[in-house]
């Protein structure tokens, strides 16, 4: 019966192993995909905008939900966007349930005074949640192009003249931009996602579309066409990622998509350890639930090369490596000791070695799109092995986490759409303290994180009498990751 095990154990742990080695391979295909881009934009078609036949009517979307902090400062800055009045109107989404919905009309009313076109939209229910909301906007939206920013988002004033105009391709059903980062240096938590958010949005985004991959649209920070929107099938509440699914459903369709790495938008990170939880589950189960969604329409599509189909399986999995990462790491341990006894599988054990191979590409990988935004030389370098290994240890540490988030997607349990909390936070003197919004909860799964914290002290101790330290790295990583995200929970402290 041990052996059995011990064969059971080996067989789930490889299969983790490949999966992770399979989703480090396809980034290295983007990152050649990367280096290779040349820049098409400047010949691309575009509108004339100093033609006033040829400027489109846009109208900009706002879903807003209980935003007291950040409701101001949104409007004040979409206010100043640089486009002819005659040919905007600003949508305001407002789910509110709270006050801020009081404010928010008076807000407005001052705006409209200035002869801005901007409504003020309640609903009397939050069906479908953000989806939902922009559903029943698009009902009534005079655009024939739909721009969208959520409440943290600050566009700069020339935005839409810098992305509107690449709709002159009729083909494009979305213009998507690069997030920026107003807080980035807050804490360790903001960098740590702000490094993650830079490689998704240099080295997967610009890859997958620079070979005509299927990209996303953010959820924010982007433009659609209102008719691909209608010819896609319109939003859906379904999943807890509606802009993953329509995407999908709109690239399905033929529709192209448009990344702008050039162009940053702004926007406000998480800074308490509780809203990047409800944010990274929401991200995580969504993508499972996409998954399960669409992966079959993905693979027998008879519309989309082979290359595509692989590149687009896997960016539905992104979310689902955090279980193959939670794997290996809780049966690294019992594989420390199968190999110590049945001394005859040690040939699989070397042969899983050239796993390592998976943490060195992403290093590789993320070093280039580290360096694309802050720069090369020895010191950015030195700062980036530093950063590269803190996300790394916090991504260990947030795997539990995300793993339960993806199998509850991957069942199909559903689940409300919570929206992540904002601060207004833009320097380090700014407090979260007092933010009305977040949750008195502690997650239960504190509890498991720190009991795996234990857990992978006792793998460290375990490489002494075992004498086998091919895992200690890997093991006080995890040690650390789950004491991060354990002890930032428990204090709310970043």
């Amino acid at each position: 019966m041990g052996l059995t095990i011990a064969y059971i154990v080996i067989a789930v742990y490889s299969i983790a192993l490949l999966l992770i080695f399979f989703y480090s391979l396809a980034q290295l295909n983007l990152l050649v995909n990367y280096l290779g881009h040349k820049r098409q934009n400047k010949t691309a078609p575009k509108f004339n905008l100093l033609d006033p036949k040829e400027i489109p009517y846009v109208t900009i979307q706002l879903p807003v939900y209980n935003e007291e902090y950040v409701m101001e400062r949104l409007l004040e800055n979409i206010a100043k966007i640089e486009y002819p009045k005659s040919k905007l109107e600003i949508q305001v989404l407002d789910d509110s349930t709270d006050d801020s919905v009081i404010d928010t009309e008076k807000w407005i009313k001052e705006l409209q005074k200035t002869g801005l076109d901007i409504q003020h939209i309640c609903r009397d229910n939050r069906q479908g949640y953000k989806a939902g909301a922009l559903k029943d906007g698009l009902e009534t939206a005079k655009g024939e192009f739909i721009a969208i920013f959520d409440a943290d988002f600050l566009p700069d004033s020339d935005w839409l003249k810098k992305t509107v105009i690449y709709f002159k391709d009729s083909e494009i059903g979305v213009v998507q931009t690069r997030w920026g980062h107003i807080n980035r240096d807050y804490s360790t938590l903001t960098r740590i996602q702000a490094f993650a958010l830079d490689a998704h949005f240099t080295l997967e985004q610009v890859g997958r579309n620079a070979k005509g991959h299927f990209i996303n649209f953010n959820g924010t920070a982007g433009i659609w066409r209102k008719e691909c929107i209608l010819d896609a099938g319109n939003w859906e509440g379904d999943t807890l990622t509606e802009d993953l699914d329509l995407s999908y459903r709109a690239q399905l369709k033929n529709w192209k998509f448009k990344y702008l790495e050039d162009v940053e938008t702004p926007a406000e990170l998480p800074v308490v350890m509780s809203a990047a939880r409800s944010q990274q589950f929401r991200w995580n189960k969504g993508g499972a639930e996409n998954f399960r969604k669409t992966v079959l329409n993905v693979v027998t599509a008879k519309n989309i090369p082979f290359k595509t189909k692989f590149h687009g399986v896997m960016h539905l999995l992104n979310s689902s490596m955090f279980l193959c990462v939670f794997l290996v790491a809780l049966l690294s341990i019992p594989t420390m000791y199968i190999k110590n006894v049945y001394v005859h599988l040690d040939w699989v054990f070397d042969a899983l070695s050239f796993f390592i191979l998976s943490t060195i590409i992403l290093f590789v990988c993320y070093w280039f799109t580290y360096k694309s935004i802050q720069g090369s030389g020895f010191d950015n370098f030195v700062n980036y092995v530093k950063i590269f290994f803190t996300f790394f240890s916090v991504a260990l540490g947030f795997s539990l986490h995300n793993s339960l988030a993806v199998i509850e997607g991957h069942m199909g349990k559903r689940s409300e759409f919570v929206r992540t909390p904002k601060f207004n936070l833009n320097n380090l003197t700014d407090t979260w303290k007092g933010n009305k919004y977040l949750t008195k909860k502690l997650s239960p799964n504190m509890i498991l994180e720190f009991g795996l914290m234990v857990y992978f002290l006792f793998g460290m101790y375990s490489a002494i009498p075992l004498n086998d330290f091919g895992l200690f790295p890997f093991h006080l990583m995890l040690f650390v990751g789950f004491g991060f995200v354990f002890f930032k929970s428990l204090t709310a402290r970043v």
